[in-house]
């Protein structure tokens, strides 16, 4: 199984779009989670997306400015973050969840499979 993130560098207030790519499971039985972590920080949760992707979870920072997609038919997923601030400068991890259910979807312990993470900086 392999996920495979792209992320980048952009200016504060500017908007970027991370995909990640899954292979090698059945996509449409997993929801989809992102995660960051920042250094020295804790890994965190930002948005997850469940299997058919007609419902999403948010953390506090991300509502508003970020939203999580899914195609199943690309085996990919998306989170769109606008309106960026120098303190989402993180590496951006997604993970795929089997077990997951909506009241569930935060927790980092619950997901199976996770991307090799990729930066994202927000410069001043």
């Amino acid at each position: 199984v392999q996920l495979q993130g792209w992320g980048g560098l952009v200016q504060a207030g500017g908007s970027l779009r991370l995909s990640c790519a899954a292979s090698g499971l059945t996509f449409t039985s997993y929801a989809m989670g992102w995660f960051r972590q920042a250094p020295g920080e804790e890994r965190e949760f930002v948005a997850a997306i469940i299997r058919s992707g007609y419902d999403t979870v948010y953390a506090d920072s991300a509502k508003g400015r970020f939203t999580i997609s899914r195609d199943n038919a690309k085996n990919t997923v998306y989170l769109q973050m606008n309106s960026l601030k120098p303190e989402d400068t993180a590496v951006y991890f997604c993970a795929a969840g089997r077990r997951t259910t909506r009241a569930t979807m935060s927790f980092p312990g619950l997901y199976d499979y996770w991307g090799q993470g990729t930066l994202v900086t927000v410069s001043s």
